[in-house]
């Protein structure tokens, strides 16, 4: 398998899949489109967000660290899992455009929330869409700005043609259309936060990368740490994308429950 292709898996894969059972399963149709989420547990509202071409299920085996403190929701973010296919190019604002009318629709006036590369990216724009939503937020490969057009490589390998090196796709989305249309919209995968946007951004952040992060730029991890007006930085030695997976796994549910219980 191709270095590229290696990595790509790196970069969206979740390591492994648990059922569990929620106490809600729904959809909920919002900005003319349907979005699933699941609920689990009691207590404050916590968000986790999937990567780009993953679905909530690769949550699902963190739910039972946090559902006795927190009333967790798995969400399949817009284009993915059981949420309606794109039916416009890919916007990440979009997409959180779409999760903030959720929250409106869950009737949740404060969150705490941990996102996965795109999930991680989704949060900053609803950061910026929603000021007072978010009290804190952890992001896991993710800085709020990544484009596509940095990685060619990426393009190249990421696409339907390809898909039998992904096996993690049908299981999460179900249908070759839906996996398609996914693969497609990965070429319009652009996200940007200026440095000014950055400044107001309100809720206290927890960076979350690894070292050998091949798709993260560490002088741009710099530039988000510095000018975030409330931001802690945690770079995993020897680590990759999924930084939260793995051997990393236990640290980081206890770092991060630290981290969210702090008020």
């Amino acid at each position: 398998m191709r270095k590229h292709t290696i990595v790509i898996i790196l970069l969206f894969m979740s390591t492994n899949i648990f059922s569990q059972i929620p106490k809600k399963s729904a959809l909920a149709f919002v900005n003319g489109k349907n979005i699933h989420y699941e609920v689990y547990g009691e207590g404050e509202p916590l968000l986790l967000l999937h990567g780009y071409t993953l679905s909530s299920k690769s949550w699902a085996p963190y739910v039972k660290e946090f559902d006795k403190e927190y009333e967790v929701y798995l969400i399949d973010l817009t284009g993915h899992g059981k949420s309606d296919a794109f039916n416009e190019n890919l916007s990440i604002k979009s997409v959180a455009e779409d999760l903030n009318s959720l929250v409106r629709h869950l009737k949740l006036d404060r969150i705490k929330a941990i996102g996965f590369s795109f999930g991680g990216d989704v949060l900053y724009q609803l950061a910026l869409i929603n000021p007072s939503l978010i009290e804190s937020m952890i992001t896991i490969g993710a800085v709020g700005t990544w484009t596509i057009n940095d990685f060619p490589e990426y393009r190249d390998a990421f696409t339907f043609e390809n898909r039998a090196n992904f096996p993690w796709l049908l299981e999460a989305h179900g249908t070759d259309d839906k996996i398609s249309a996914l693969m497609e919209q990965f070429k319009n995968y652009t996200v940007s936060v200026t440095t000014e946007e950055l400044k107001t951004i309100k809720p206290e952040v927890l960076i979350m990368v690894g070292d050998n992060d091949e798709g993260m730029d560490l002088t741009e991890v710099v530039r988000v740490k510095n000018n975030l007006p409330d931001a802690d930085l945690w770079i995993l030695p020897n680590v990759a994308h999924g930084a939260h997976e793995g051997e990393t796994k236990e640290e980081f549910i206890l770092k991060a429950k630290t981290f969210l219980s702090k008020k």
